[in-house]
């Protein structure tokens, strides 16, 4: 029998619903308490001001500069929450637990965005996709050429694609090289709770791997099924395809066959390569899809993945829109090109993102983001009007640095820096301190590439790279330290008074700010 939407729209009854990394859909609010510091208060104001958000939204300004530099207890102190708040957000990089606010205040408290211009866009997702993470397309990764690979390197892989969001492991053997470790590699997955198909045309393979505990046979065609035969009254599927070198015709001959023996099954028209029938291999889809509209099909993607030199975060995505229109609802892939490293992950994330834009008619964009790696969604940018104001308001000699889409700016409470040219930048500091020089160079060289690629540059914070963005730099006091006034250096080059004196040399404060400027 065919897999389709009476009897189950997967492999199997396991849920459609698994972890997305993706923050939680809150309940609407009506009254947002927004917590910051005095310097960053106006543009916090200015964003609230043009982003008109259908809740109430207060501010709360404590009696601190950075409002970074702010922790959850010190907040839970000083602040007043007005009555009838639904939610109170910290800034981001505020250090501490909010359970601490939330048993003080009993609001719930979350921590926004680690920059106050993405808070439109932090609500935004949040209300757009309340029921967001469900799908109806599994996973089976592909290990290729498994015979030559030890048992403990088939495990490990194993393990990476179950982590990356596999839903079955696929065991791929090797045309013409023994396997005789096949019934065993199986039955070691199975016993650790993992879903296993076998891909093989091979029958003794195949029959190893469905005794030992494969759940899927990768691929049947006349030329051996008699082999699907003998699965008849047991729950073990197949994958069924086009006689080598024949149409559509030769598929309907052996579904007929696997229908009549009551064994489940998907359909694989096969996807060719581009350049080699792709356009007329979906066109075989989307057939398939009108003969059986009750049946199910599977693509395997890894044909287009694997063999185009393109970032594969926007191939998969397209083709698994394709699969959701065209009742594809298993797609096969694999991991072996450099180019193509985090396939399944970026499947997981696809086939959630598309699942939901086609189930509730919508364009799929400000839903998910996590597929935009090279390209941010938005820049975010303060123009030299609002950056010169924001320096006004500065009273310490630490740098903050910014950048537009095609500008840094750097500044402190004494200079204004505007270029495009990191090194003559840096000339213009007047630092002379080899780890603040460091730390200086690492952040420009990251503003650069911002600019370079078309992302939001945030001062501490690492680059969005999608669902391969790291977690921000930890800091190190041993490497950073806070920017001397112009005024402390001059001082410092003259002759020291005493020894007493002379001990405070080459140091400059070191502390939760020692980064060389104070977080806005």
């Amino acid at each position: 029998m065919p897999v389709t939407e009476s009897n189950s729209d997967r492999l199997s009854d396991s849920p459609s619903v698994g972890p997305t990394d993706r923050p939680p859909a809150r309940p609407p609010v009506r009254r947002v308490l927004f917590v910051t510091g005095k310097l960053a208060e106006p543009a916090l104001r200015r964003v609230l001001d043009e982003m008109q958000p259908p809740f109430q939204p207060d501010v709360a300004v404590m009696k601190i500069t950075v409002a970074a530099l702010m922790t959850t207890p010190w907040i839970a102190r000083f602040l007043d929450v007005p009555p009838e708040t639904d939610l109170v957000l910290i800034p981001g990089l505020c250090e501490g637990d909010t359970l601490v606010l939330q048993e003080r205040f009993g609001v719930r408290v979350e921590k926004g965005p680690k920059d106050l211009r993405e808070i439109p866009r932090y609500f935004g997702q949040a209300a757009a996709a309340p029921d967001y993470g469900s799908y109806s397309i599994e996973i089976l990764a592909e290990i290729n050429n498994a015979p030559k690979l030890t048992r403990a390197e088939i495990r490990a892989t194993a393990d990476y694609f179950r982590a990356s969001g596999a839903d079955l492991i696929d065991v791929g053997c090797t045309p013409g090289v023994p396997f005789p470790d096949l019934g065993a590699v199986v039955r070691e997955l199975r016993e650790a709770g993992m879903r296993v198909s076998v891909d093989s045309f091979d029958p003794h393979e195949i029959r190893a791997a469905v005794e030992a505990g494969a759940e899927l046979v990768l691929s049947v065609n006349s030329s051996n099924l008699d082999v699907a035969q003998e699965l008849a009254g047991t729950t073990c599927g197949v994958v069924v395809i086009p006689d080598f070198g024949e149409g559509l015709a030769t598929l309907d001959r052996s579904v007929e066959a696997l229908e009549r023996w009551g064994i489940r099954y998907l359909i694989d028209p096969i996807v060719e390569p581009i350049g080699f029938g792709f356009m007329a291999s979906l066109e075989r889809y989307a057939e398939i899809h009108r003969r059986y509209p009750a049946g199910a099909q599977l693509m395997g993607i890894g044909n287009i993945t694997e063999l185009t030199s393109a970032d594969t975060t926007g191939v998969n995505a397209l083709l698994l829109a394709m699969c959701e229109e065209t009742g594809v609802r298993a797609v096969l892939t694999t991991e072996v090109i450099n180019w193509a490293r985090g396939a399944v992950r970026e499947i997981d994330i696809a086939r959630r993102l598309m699942h939901y834009s086609i189930s509730h008619r919508t364009l799929p964009k400000g839903i998910d983001d996590r597929l935009l790696t090279v390209k941010d969604p938005v820049i975010l940018e303060y123009d030299e009007t609002e950056l010169r104001r924001l320096q006004a308001e500065v009273k310490d000699p630490n740098f903050r640095i910014f950048t537009d889409r095609h500008t840094i700016t750097v500044f402190n409470n004494e200079i204004f820096v505007r270029g495009t040219d990191i090194q003559e930048i840096f000339s213009q500091l007047g630092v002379d301190e080899a780890t603040h020089a460091f730390y200086l160079g690492r952040e420009l060289m990251k503003a650069r590439l911002a600019i370079t690629l078309g992302k939001t540059y945030r001062q501490e914070g690492a680059l969005s790279w999608g669902y391969l963005t790291p977690p921000d730099d930890v800091k190190s006091e041993h490497v950073k330290l806070t920017q001397r006034s112009r005024k402390a250096r001059g001082a410092e080059a003259e002759p020291a008074p005493s020894k007493r004196a002379s001990g405070k040399r080459g140091g400059g404060k070191i502390g939760r700010q020692g980064s060389g400027r104070e977080p806005v």
